[in-house]
């Protein structure tokens, strides 16, 4: 019998080519695996917009996540005009909103083929503040009204110290800077034109409002309460002239004796994902509204 030798480097070649075939196969084969098991098994839902909103949607979104591990939620703000924007152009599921949508919104998003459905998730004071070092303890809506319009400019005039108002305020693209100046500076009045002193000072954040107003002791500002600290102080605030002045409280919004509060929102397309119905129905539940109540705004159901 004749025996043909190949050389030993020849037969190393051939063996580990063979392997690297096995192997490529089998690499392929589990990741062909693992691609098809997450995109039968996940649920992506992209969250956006109020800033107000965003710890309160983060909390809710960490919990349902623990819950439900299957399922991924992205949140981010960059304001209530922002997460609406985004429904229109289709990049996200759910629009956080801390003000209505607008109608103009509406028949922009009917025109793309959207119809926007609308949830109220909580409801929401929003806090006067000063600096604690302020003796300010007590406006009426109509004085808050003039301070922000800059027809009250020293402190002196509402029973302070003779000092400069500085007045604090949300950006234009905010929810809250909206909503405050259509039910606060414009008290309500459609027909109102007046808008922000064209020196207010316009912040992106609601904690840069919080930082602002306690490190500045002629300044004034407005925030949802869920953001309120103890860096600053919060104004009782009465409806009108010879009326209780009243703090902010989940107690006083829901019966009605504080004047400025609002319900919070989410907004979705009406065609959705059974992944994002379950979730807003979820969002929607005692156990998720008690999440709520832990971070100071108002649950829209008591159980």
């Amino acid at each position: 019998m004749i025996k043909v030798r190949f050389p030993a480097m020849l037969v190393r070649l051939i063996i580990i080519s063979f392997s690297l075939l096995l192997l490529s196969g089998c690499w392929q084969g589990a990741e062909s695996g693992s691609n098809e098991a997450q995109a039968s098994a996940a649920v992506y839902i992209q969250n956006k917009g109020s800033d107000t909103i965003v710890n309160l949607a983060l909390a809710w979104a960490e919990r349902y996540q623990q819950e439900n591990p299957e399922v991924r939620i992205s949140v981010t703000g960059g304001g209530s005009g922002t997460g609406i924007a985004s429904l229109l152009n289709g990049t996200v599921d759910i629009a956080n909103a801390s003000r209505a949508i607008k109608s103009e919104e509406v028949k922009e998003a009917n025109k793309l083929g959207i119809e926007p459905v609308e949830y109220v998730i909580a409801r929401d004071a929003i806090a006067v503040i000063v600096n604690p070092n302020n003796p300010v303890q007590e406006l009426t809506l109509e004085q808050v009204a003039r301070i922000f319009r800059g027809q009250y400019n020293n402190w002196a005039e509402l029973g302070g110290e003779d000092r400069p108002i500085v007045r604090v305020s949300r950006e234009t693209n905010s929810g809250t800077h909206v909503y405050f100046l259509e039910e606060v500076i414009r008290l309500g009045n459609d027909d109102s034109d007046e808008i922000f002193s064209a020196d207010t000072l316009l912040l992106p954040s609601s904690e840069g409002i919080i930082s602002e107003v306690g490190d500045n002791p002629n300044a004034i500002g407005y925030d949802g309460l869920g953001y309120v600290t103890s860096h600053v102080k919060t104004v009782a605030i009465a409806k009108e002239s010879g009326d209780a002045y009243v703090f902010p409280s989940a107690e006083t919004v829901n019966s009605g004796t504080y004047a400025i509060s609002r319900d919070l929102y989410m907004y979705t397309d009406k065609e959705l994902e059974p992944g994002v119905q379950i979730y807003l129905d979820w969002i929607l539940s005692p156990e998720a509204q008690v999440i709520v109540t832990e971070l100071g705004f108002v649950p829209i159901k008591i159980e």
